[in-house]
């Protein structure tokens, strides 16, 4: 038997929809009305962004000869405000950029960078990729979640430990690669290194974070918050050169790093000159070598 609509039961039927017709009540059916409710009434959204990011949006714009190549950095501009990537964030960059919202929530959840609930004042990011996890990253990161959760309910993946956004809150995450094989295994917190890590250490890192210290990282520039460096990998800096030196040095390479190079400068070791070798003749369509 075959319905004309999809009805419950073994049945096919002759189409794949059924058309609402007027009298339907939309807002009656759905699970969440309230949510139906905002789908059905275009309400614009607020604008939550102050005239100093307006500008900053424009700043952005004027480096691109394309607008719309300032929306990644546009996105942590955001993330600057609110800590993550809301709708209201979303919009913000669709107007600035002449792009729809969809456009943006499209590159928006496609990197892992842009959070899309709020983030803690700090964001604590252990690599739990091959190497680090076999060095013991993996357990680096189940120490913490349970630290700053409980051993029956630990801290999930992009889970926050205290308030979003207020002072010694914590968020945690597990990531892929983090470009510190050599120094396994690492954590970042607001993407800053902290290498040769423990869950001694760990621990004490986060108890750090939580107590609003700032431990030095193993190197980079110094810690800041993740609203801050948000801002930062947006491309502002202070004005000030004392205070930009300040905010953007410190040691970029480690001893570890620099070995296999010291070594090979010890001994003489130099890399093979490259060679021209002709490229190979290809066959045309006509079947003869060119």
């Amino acid at each position: 038997m075959t319905t004309a609509v999809p009805e419950p039961g073994p049945n096919y039927s002759a189409t794949t929809h059924a058309a609402a017709g007027p009298d339907t009540d939309v807002v009656a059916i759905a699970p969440d009305p309230d949510v139906a409710a905002g789908i059905i009434t275009e309400t614009p959204l607020e604008d939550i962004f102050d005239a100093d990011i307006h500008a900053k949006a424009q700043d952005l714009i004027a480096r691109y000869p394309m607008s719309r190549s300032a929306l990644l950095p546009m996105l942590h501009l955001v993330q600057s405000v609110q800590g993550y990537v809301s709708q209201e964030g979303v919009a913000f960059c669709a107007r600035q950029l002449d792009l729809s919202d969809a456009e943006v929530s499209a590159v928006a959840t496609f990197y892992t960078m842009y959070k899309r609930r709020p983030c803690g004042e700090h964001l604590v990011s252990v690599c739990t990729n091959t190497l680090c996890a076999a060095m013991g990253g993996d357990a680096i990161y189940k120490k913490l979640q349970t630290h700053l959760g409980s051993e029956d309910k630990p801290l999930g993946h992009n889970e926050t430990a205290g308030t979003p956004n207020e002072p010694g809150s914590i968020t945690l995450e597990h990531a892929e690669c983090l470009a510190a094989c050599d120094l396994a295994p690492v954590i970042q917190v607001n993407y800053e290194y902290f290498d040769n890590q423990t869950e001694e250490k760990a621990v004490a890192l986060v108890d750090a974070l939580q107590a609003g210290k700032k431990p030095a990282p193993t190197r980079g520039a110094p810690l800041t918050s993740f609203k801050g460096a948000e801002l930062q990998l947006a491309g502002f800096f202070p004005e000030d050169e004392a205070a930009y030196r300040r905010d953007v040095d410190g040691p970029s390479q480690a001893v570890e790093t620099l070995r296999g190079a010291k070594l090979a400068q010890d001994r003489g070791w130099v890399a093979p000159a490259a060679k021209d070798v002709p490229l190979p003749a290809l066959p045309s369509k006509d079947g003869e070598k060119k």
